[in-house]
């Protein structure tokens, strides 16, 4: 059994190759000004599991997570309220809710509560709406019994510490941006609440206003920082 890899492929998003070799792409945005080059053009899409339909995080009119999900053997997981729109428009996709679990391709997903918002903003001029899809985090289970808290865009929040004490996560991928999620005052004491080892920061950098570094995080938590460059991989 190969090792977990975590790709950091620009502003908030992250391809997960699992130990079995599954292929996990939580909020690629495509668009993003730092996205890897690389992973433009998807080799492999198992899972498509974003956190929430901001188009930072799934492009806008949620065409990533469109494309995605138009790959053959994807499954498309996140909110009730996602897959209704996505039903609509042929895509079929598993919705759940807070505290429920999914297994696909061999890695569990349970989705928890993260403190955003999750309107996708849809169409454009006079005819664009926003509708809102919901939020949320994903704790993942890996093969090798590896768990993994992905926050989701989110400020600080106390359940942060009961998700820990559930899931035993050992790694935090959390935004340390600022402005529109937690800083890294605010991730880092996510990371010792949830009693993660090692975080690896994102959403930050992108534009200007996405202030929080990797080095103000390392003053706020006891756990390792792992900084990733757009395109870098963990675990290999």
């Amino acid at each position: 059994m190969a090792n977990l890899r975590i790709t950091r492929l620009g502003h908030g998003g992250v391809l997960y190759r699992s130990p079995g070799d599954s292929w996990i792409w939580v909020d690629r945005w495509s668009g993003a000004p730092n996205f890897a080059d690389e992973y433009r053009n998807p080799e492999k899409v198992d899972v498509v599991a974003p956190t929430h339909c901001h188009f930072d995080h799934v492009g806008d009119d949620c065409v990533d997570l469109v494309e995605l999900a138009g790959m053959v053997g994807s499954t498309v997981i996140g909110s009730h309220e996602m897959s209704v729109w996505l039903g609509a428009r042929g895509i079929e996709s598993i919705g759940m809710n807070n505290g429920g679990t999914v297994e696909a391709a061999g890695v569990k997903f349970t989705m928890v509560r993260a403190d955003h918002t999750g309107g996708a903003t849809l169409g454009t001029g006079s005819d664009q709406v926003t509708r809102d899809l919901g939020c949320w985090g994903w704790i993942l289970e890996f093969e090798d019994g590896t768990v993994v808290y992905q926050s989701g865009d989110t400020d600080l929040f106390g359940d942060m510490a009961l998700i820990g004490e559930r899931y035993g996560p050992t790694i935090g991928v959390f935004p340390i941006g600022g402005h529109y999620t937690m800083g890294p005052s605010g991730a880092g004491r996510a990371a010792d609440m949830s009693g993660v080892s090692m975080v690896i920061p994102i959403h930050y950098a992108t534009f200007p206003i996405l202030a929080g570094t990797p080095d103000e995080l390392r003053e706020h938590t006891e756990a390792e920082v792992v900084a990733l460059e757009p395109g870098e991989t963990w675990g290999e």
